[in-house]
């Protein structure tokens, strides 16, 4: 009985005084302002939870979102693989791929030869004959020696280019040609032609 006429006292009184004719008493002022904040209260607290509870459900649907990126990427690379049909070359019936041709210089064989010494012993001059296998005659061929010592043993290659001309299907003796300086100690030769051109 005491807490109910306690209660409608703190509710008839005005804003924060003492009802008339009564002494004050202390805490009904707190007492009441505790009562405005605690719903302020409870209303911060529950839109601080919504909000966390809202922005922890985003990453969840970004992670969604790059799933589904990651998923559909490698479309357009499948997309581009029949391209490369385009670099096959075409296999059409009867179609005959024509047989590379043979170089020139696949005819030339030299049948013999020789060298010797000249200008105080430096100079190797070669003599050769050289045959011409093909159809057609051929023109600036370049003639590689190989010299090498007594035993064997390389010193030395030199290359020399002839000008002249071999006609088809015949020989050509060219005699004391300087194909270079060489190393004094140089004893064997072996010559070869290394290329040629179509005259």
């Amino acid at each position: 009985m005491t807490m109910s006429t306690e209660l409608s006292r703190i509710e008839l009184t005005g804003h924060g005084g003492d009802s008339p004719g009564r002494p004050g008493r202390p805490g009904t002022g707190y007492l009441r302002s505790e009562f405005v904040w605690l719903p302020a209260a409870l209303i911060v607290g529950l839109a601080a939870w919504v909000g966390s509870s809202g922005y922890a459900g985003k990453p969840a649907e970004s992670q969604t979102i790059r799933l589904a990126a990651a998923v559909v990427a490698p479309v357009p690379l499948r997309a581009a693989e029949p391209a490369r049909v385009a670099f096959n070359p075409p296999t059409a019936a009867g179609e005959a791929i024509a047989p590379e041709e043979p170089a020139p210089v696949d005819a030339l064989k030299i049948s013999s030869q020789h060298w010797r010494r000249g200008g105080l012993g430096s100079k190797a001059l070669v003599t050769f004959t050289l045959r011409n296998g093909n159809d057609y005659a051929v023109t600036d061929i370049a003639i590689s020696c190989v010299f090498s010592r007594r035993d064997g043993s390389h010193l030395t290659d030199r290359v020399r280019l002839v000008r002249d001309t071999v006609n088809m299907r015949s020989r050509r003796t060219f005699d004391r040609l300087h194909v270079g300086f060489v190393n004094i100690n140089a004893s064997k030769a072996n010559c070869s032609p290394v290329a040629a051109r179509h005259a």
